[in-house]
């Protein structure tokens, strides 16, 4: 007699044989073919079902979006890379429907490829983690203190300049000002490290683009063309790319935001801040459920450095000080911490960005090779707030229950 099955397995092993059937989705190409072998499918909504997860996933899109006042809601979920469902609800703009090819940008998903880059090095033998920075970046305050790993886990002890009053009041005067890195990384080294390095851990914009530099004078290969090189083409994800301007490739998710006291556009708003110039990034709902399972999966990476990836020295950090508050010097534990640009959340492998009216959710639970992937734009009376990623917790709940997608601080 076999041995009883938790709820989530007996769920998602009937999914799987649904699937292997062909009575859900369909079979989506490998990652890094071409149109010409398998082929680049668009990325396209699929039917959904009167019964079954399929459907289950889209009522709870259209409750999320009915509840949270969502002006649109695209998903894709897939299981061991066979598409469950796709589909997108609500418009892009009035008059003009949500469709899952439209583009939109992908925030802090991108910091998880610049993580998965530097392992890539490492696993090259071109650097080490413990590498002092200063060793390419001799300006750096404290660089022969700070190494490549201190700032990809973000336990360097720099100041968040997304924090400081200063930058906030810019922000919202001049929504489509151009930042320079030098301008950024200066907001933060200017003011009083919240911690020596490598002793805590919180969350610094500025960690990643100094990440990005160093990357650059690594390789001697602009940031972009190095992503491109090392992950985004690797993984196939051909409509994830980075843009040095706000342009958003057509067809584009227009979003909408409250932020400066009026519901407004907020599409083009500059997203120069967001990470390192090159890194700043847009996508589409098929390659972030792509890449939540390439990159939640350590396809490109070692044994050794995958394990880095999702723990590279941050569990046990996180404590508040007399400079940094508890909200922002987060707990650090076993179950829910920071990996290399990354969150682990329980048994899953997860990034949430969020930021002028677009958030984002990408999902991976490895044990089920289960990809969750979810963007969303705020109406009018929208609360802001992750919505993306409590749509994504509510679907893990759905089809993996004994698996929640917990919170992270």
């Amino acid at each position: 007699m076999s041995p009883a099955r938790t709820p989530s397995r007996t769920r998602l092993a009937a999914l799987t044989a649904l699937l292997a059937l062909g009575v859900v989705g369909a079979a989506v190409p490998a990652a890094g073919t071409t149109a010409g072998e398998s082929g680049h499918r668009p990325c396209v909504a699929s039917k959904v079902p009167a019964h079954g997860p399929a459907r289950d996933i889209r009522r709870i899109a259209e409750r999320a979006a009915a509840e949270m006042d969502l002006k649109s809601v695209i998903v894709r979920v897939t299981v061991d890379g066979r598409e469950v469902v796709t589909t997108a609800l609500g418009e892009s703009m009035t008059g003009v429907p949500a469709t899952p090819a439209m583009h939109f940008r992908n925030g802090n998903i991108a910091i998880s490829y610049l993580g998965t880059a530097l392992l890539r090095l490492v696993d090259q033998g071109r650097v080490g983690l413990d590498d002092p920075v200063g060793r390419w970046l001799p300006g750096l305050a404290d660089g022969d203190r700070i190494t490549l790993r201190m700032l990809a886990a973000s336990t360097t002890g720099l100041v968040d300049y997304v924090r400081l009053p200063e930058f906030q009041q810019a922000v919202v005067a001049d929504p489509f000002r151009q930042w320079r890195a030098e301008e950024l990384v200066a907001l933060s080294t200017g003011k009083d490290r919240w911690y020596a390095p490598g002793t805590n851990w919180s969350y610094s914009h500025a960690n990643f683009v100094l990440l990005g530099a160093a990357l650059e004078k690594i390789t001697g290969t602009r940031l972009d063309v190095l992503l491109r090189e090392q992950v985004l083409g690797p993984l196939g994800l051909r409509e994830t790319r980075n843009s040095f301007t706000p342009d958003i490739p057509e067809p584009a998710l227009h979003a909408f935001t409250a932020d400066r006291g009026t519901y407004e556009e907020s599409t083009f708003w500059n997203p120069s801040w967001t990470t390192a110039p090159g890194a700043v990034q847009t996508t589409d709902i098929c390659d972030l459920a792509r890449s939540a399972a390439a990159i939640g999966s350590g396809r490109l990476l070692s044994r050794a450095v995958y394990r880095e990836l999702l723990n590279p020295g941050t569990v046990g950090l996180g404590h508040p000080t007399e400079k940094c508050p508890a909200t922002v010097c987060l707990a650090n534990t076993e179950a829910t911490h920071y990996g290399m640009g990354l969150l682990v959340l329980g048994d899953w492998i997860a990034q949430h960005p969020l930021f002028f009216g677009y958030s984002a959710s990408q999902a991976y639970l490895p044990s089920e090779r289960l990809s969750i992937a979810v963007s969303t734009t705020n109406g009018p009376a929208a609360a802001g707030g992750h919505s993306a990623h409590l749509i994504a917790q509510r679907i893990a709940a759905a089809l993996a229950p004994d698996r929640p997608i917990p919170d992270f601080g």
